[in-house]
């Protein structure tokens, strides 16, 4: 058998099994919800801060690319395959330093409102 056959049927076979697996959880979820007195409809609070973690983690990541591209083409030597590992370390670096400031800027937000 070859195996340009086998891989659309895997592929069909997986997603139809991702499916069936989401809707099968979400409905044992949702029973034991109604078994124990809670209303399964209603939406969980959302969180305030959620936007600002996220917006400043894209913006340390994009800013630690953009640093890592300056660095490459100006200070490194060498060609930017050789270069892989400081595009990952700094969208990373920067990506933390993004969440930290999120955290410290919602604890204060918090202590401030107490």
């Amino acid at each position: 058998m070859d195996g340009k056959i086998l891989i659309p049927i895997l592929i069909t076979l997986g997603l139809f099994a991702l499916i069936f697996g989401i809707y099968y959880f979400r409905n044992r979820e949702r029973m034991a919800m109604i078994e124990r007195g809670m209303n399964p409809h209603v939406k969980p609070q959302s969180a305030p801060y959620q936007n600002l973690k996220w917006g400043l983690l894209l913006l340390g990541a994009g800013l630690g690319l953009f640093l890592a591209s300056v660095l490459t083409r100006t200070i490194l030597t060498g060609d930017e395959d050789e270069n892989v590992a400081i595009y990952f370390g700094l969208i990373f670096m920067f990506g933390g330093l993004g969440l930290f400031l999120s955290y410290r800027i919602e604890k204060k937000e918090v202590l401030d409102k107490e």
